[in-house]
């Protein structure tokens, strides 16, 4: 698909939600879960590039994201615990 269109289709609908606006709880969750998700891709970055010294790697695909997104520093915790005193 052309470059132009997909603009021009996403530009269409941004100005459709200002104009008719959207409802505002499905957005607001959309939001936070987006920016959840973004916190958990960061936090698995800063294991992995803390954790090449001691030799810990964590990959970072939407499983890992979601579980350290959602959960926290908990839930990257458990990642790690997992990855490396369950799993062979």
């Amino acid at each position: 698909m052309d470059p132009v269109i997909t603009i021009s289709i996403v530009v269409g609908l941004i100005l459709i939600l200002l104009l008719v606006g959207a409802p505002l709880k499905p957005m607001r969750w959309l939001g936070k879960s987006a920016i959840k998700l973004l916190i958990g891709a960061f936090m698995l970055f800063l294991l992995n590039t803390i954790g090449t010294s001691f030799d810990i790697h964590m990959p970072i695909n939407i499983m890992t994201t979601c579980v350290s997104g959602f959960l926290g520093v908990p839930g990257l915790a458990a990642l790690v615990i997992i990855k490396y005193a369950i799993l062979p």
